[in-house]
């Protein structure tokens, strides 16, 4: 098995009875994620002081603002500021950003030919989408305002976790698959970063086989 080049692209793949990377799969999660970085940056626009207020239709806050920049200047958002040395909101900006190029890069078997973007984009979706949930929740609890900017963006990032986790899930399955034939961490290497491999070529089919078995019998 020298290429990936003629392998069909729109396969099925385990534990699913569909392809977790169709573009259909793929094209909303880059849609929300563009949607969260216009917002994210709006805001970050705000604690970088460029802008001089934000909109916040429902919330107020303890200070007088309203409860978006309440959140956006409380003392929590000014201790990550000082760990990070960028505004949270811009940080999470960076995130969304990084969920729609990587959701929208490689093609529709990137699970089996680009492991790395595949693992990098979980990466990026799910424990930044699971930081964003635990800040909305600290707004509540520590800075005693709601932030309705940062509920939506959290909303958009629960729906990016579940709309993203299949492929992530298959793609280790995938790598898990070549662990277990090959017993080899050269060839699981050599397959996370999207070299071909006769093991790597036989992983891949039988999760592709074992997804169209399991279409066929829930037909």
């Amino acid at each position: 098995m020298q290429s990936w080049k003629d392998l069909p692209l729109n396969e099925p793949v385990a534990p699913w009875k569909y392809n977790p990377a169709a573009w259909s799969q793929r094209v909303p999660v880059a849609v929300l994620a563009a949607v969260g970085f216009l917002i994210a940056a709006y805001m970050g626009l705000y604690q970088w002081e460029l802008i001089d207020s934000v909109w916040d239709p429902f919330f107020s806050g303890e200070d007088g603002n309203n409860g978006t920049e309440s959140v956006l200047t409380s003392n929590t958002s000014h201790q990550m500021y000082r760990w990070f040395r960028i505004p949270d909101a811009s940080f999470g900006a960076v995130a969304y950003l990084g969920d729609a190029i990587f959701g929208m890069a490689g093609s529709t078997r990137r699970w089996q030919t680009r492991p790395w973007m595949v693992i990098l984009f979980g990466i990026d979706v799910i424990p930044l989408g699971i930081v964003s949930i635990i800040l909305v929740v600290l707004q509540g609890v520590v800075v005693h305002s709601w932030c309705f900017l940062c509920l939506v963006t959290a909303v958009i990032s629960v729906i990016l976790i579940m709309l993203a986790y299949d492929e992530v899930w298959s793609c280790c399955l995938y790598l898990h698959r070549v662990w277990r034939k090959s017993k080899s961490l050269s060839v699981l290497w050599h397959t996370f970063w999207g070299r071909p491999s006769e093991v790597a070529y036989e992983a891949g089919e039988e999760l592709i086989a074992e997804a169209k078995a399991k279409a066929k019998a829930s037909a």
